[in-house]
């Protein structure tokens, strides 16, 4: 299933993949570390996960501004979601 919110869609299917994450049982205020905080212990947890590149696209196509998702910080994910934007408009037409 599909939402639309300020033209952005949002996934809101399946996520059944999160039940074989490594971050399950994990405290979640690892993956959402306070400004200037270390990323490392959190990224270590997603490396090697199955599921990482799928939590990566959750994040992605959600728009997941906070925390690691798929093992990247909200800074690593932004530069994907500009380098998307590049390639789906390479002539320089992207819209804000």
């Amino acid at each position: 299933m599909m939402e639309q919110r300020r033209g952005h869609r949002f996934d809101l299917g399946d996520r059944s993949w999160q039940g074989q994450a490594n971050c399950l049982g994990v405290d979640p205020d690892l993956f959402f570390p306070e400004r200037g905080a270390s990323t490392r212990e959190a990224k270590g947890v997603c490396r090697g996960c199955v599921v990482r590149e799928k939590c990566l696209e959750y994040a992605l196509v959600n728009g997941e501004k906070f925390g690691i998702w798929g093992g990247l910080s909200e800074r690593e994910r932004r530069r994907i979601r500009r380098q998307r934007t590049v390639a789906r408009h390479p002539d320089g037409a992207a819209s804000a």
